[in-house]
């Protein structure tokens, strides 16, 4: 006989987050996508850059997205309110600081059924009364995901209930990033995939890349991100102070980023912190040889000299003796960079982490209880 029970209704969950695209950003698309189990709506809030022509990117992919403004707080949720009493979602997921606390706001003024708090970094910038603030919405959140461990730690160490705080590591489409090359065919050169900002150190890299030119091993370093313009013109100032201006290439947003790491042996993240360093992550899935500082959020990536290399923070020098070994020594880099590849491939597939959202967005609805309305 025919199967007669009725389909079980797709839950609704709404994602807000930066339009920066950056990596909050990037998972948040990579948690969208109508199937079986879910409708998704993508809701950026606008940055400085004009994102139309990634806006239009998203939705020719088939996904469902809305930009709002962000020249004040208060309008950032109020358009937030009227998006989610017309689209009614089950599910409000509010990414990385500070949208995540506009997010919530609009989401709680809408009586959204449950609200997710994701966060993607540490050591934000909270200050006492945005620290203040999201406290009291923790108590009006169902639960608080942190992309590692680290952040976890970072969030319940601010005080944010251990309870409601759990972990789901990010993940990426590997198929996207299986495009490398053998070993032998790759240049021996050095990607950074980061954007142009405060967190991450793009002048650590530089400053080895010049001690290497000093010693003879000159190497060719392409920085591939966006960003704040001041930085990058701070890191290309940088380059050309130490005589190596024509080995730091500043590509800015790259459109086909596998091709490019794909290509070269090395894919380096030099930084001051990370939540979970997915430029890092793609770079091993794609075969290169990760190379990171030695900080939270890039430790539960790199075990040093199992997967890759850890560095100290902010050691040039350091830096350019591992490179160093690593230009010398082909097979061992050669052997870094698979094992690498293998342990990503098993630990940060994003398969396994929509598998892992849609598991707690289902339990959270089903234990969805009334949200306690703000004061």
């Amino acid at each position: 006989m025919p199967n007669t029970e009725p389909a079980m209704p797709r839950l609704r969950v709404l994602h807000f987050v930066s339009g920066g695209f950056s990596g909050a950003t990037q998972v948040a698309i990579d948690l969208c996508g109508d199937d079986d189990t879910q409708e998704t709506l993508l809701v950026l809030r606008r940055r400085i850059m004009n994102p139309a022509n990634r806006v239009e990117q998203l939705r020719a992919q088939g996904l469902d997205v809305r930009v709002v403004p962000r020249w004040a707080h208060w309008v950032t949720i109020w358009r937030l309110w009227q998006i989610c009493r017309q689209w009614q979602p089950d599910i409000l997921v509010a990414h990385g600081f500070s949208e995540h606390l506009w997010g919530r706001y609009g989401g709680l003024l809408a009586n959204v059924p449950v609200i997710v708090h994701l966060e993607h970094n540490v050591r934000e910038r909270y200050g006492r009364w945005r620290l203040w603030q999201s406290l009291w919405l923790a108590h009006r959140t169902q639960r608080i995901v942190a992309v590692s461990q680290a952040v976890q730690d970072a969030l319940v160490r601010l005080g944010h209930p251990a309870e409601r705080c759990s972990v789901i590591y990010n993940g990426i489409d590997l198929a996207r990033w299986n495009r490398g090359q053998p070993w032998e065919a790759r240049e021996t050169a050095i990607v950074m995939p980061a954007r142009f900002a405060r967190q991450k150190d793009h002048a650590t890299l530089i400053r080895a890349a010049g001690h290497l030119a000093r010693d003879g091993h000159p190497i060719k370093v392409y920085l591939a991100g966006e960003g704040k313009a001041s930085w990058r013109a701070e890191a290309e100032r940088l380059a050309q102070t130490l005589g190596i201006g024509d080995h730091i290439v500043c590509l800015g947003h790259v459109a086909d980023l596998p091709l490019l790491l794909g290509r070269v042996k090395f894919c380096v993240l030099s930084t001051h912190y990370e939540g979970l360093g997915l430029g890092l992550i793609e770079g091993m899935a794609s075969g290169c040889c990760g190379i990171g500082t030695d900080v939270e959020g890039v430790r539960e990536i790199i075990t040093d000299h199992q997967n890759g290399r850890l560095v100290p923070h902010q050691d040039a020098c350091s830096l350019a003796d591992v490179l160093r070994e690593l230009i010398l020594n082909p097979e061992q880099a050669a052997r870094l960079a698979a094992t690498g590849q293998a342990h990503v491939q098993s630990t940060f597939d994003k398969r396994r982490m929509r598998r892992e959202y849609i598991e707690l967005f289902e339990n959270l609805q089903s234990q969805a209880a009334p949200l306690k309305p703000p004061m």
